[in-house]
């Protein structure tokens, strides 16, 4: 990396200080990754409102108000999942912004129809919800560490299109 060159995770702390914007986490196969990359950046505290990490369905239910029903009809990995998990955490921290992830970091738990390395990813800026999926090849670090870069990569992206209120 350059020196005039910022990682994504001072960009996007940035740019939220800049908006005078606050993000939100819940996170399931990162197990906190995303907050603590976020959290590793001087100043962080500041955007960072609070972090959850909702690895069990029980969590993503009774913290992040998940319907019982989401998981039984689509299941935990899946993009209706990491849509409610975003509208939850996000009324919950009271945030500007907010990321969710939930997927199959592996080596185990993937099928035919969501694989090893299947992301759901769910955003929300301001009034603006929004799901990505991504699938990710590697080992079980690999995959969790790309949701990482990803997740927040789109973001930023995404949050540089915001105008400042």
């Amino acid at each position: 990396m350059k020196e005039t060159e910022h990682s994504v995770e001072q960009q996007l702390v940035d740019l939220l200080r800049e908006k005078h914007m606050t993000v939100t986490t819940a996170e399931s196969l990162t197990g906190g990754l995303v907050a603590a990359t976020i959290v590793d950046v001087p100043g962080a505290s500041e955007v960072l409102r609070e972090a959850y990490i909702t690895y069990a369905e029980s969590s993503k239910m009774r913290i992040l108000s998940v319907p019982e029903e989401t998981i039984r009809l689509h299941g935990v990995v899946s993009e209706r999942c990491a849509r409610d998990m975003v509208k939850g955490v996000a009324e919950l921290a009271g945030a500007d912004c907010a990321i969710s992830v939930t997927g199959i970091a592996g080596p185990d738990g993937g099928s035919i129809e969501k694989p090893v390395g299947t992301v759901f990813a769910g955003f929300k800026i301001r009034n603006r919800n929004w799901v990505r999926e991504f699938h990710f090849d590697g080992d079980r670090e690999q995959v969790r560490r790309q949701t990482v870069q990803a997740v927040l990569e789109e973001l930023l992206f995404q949050l540089r299109a915001v105008r400042i209120a």
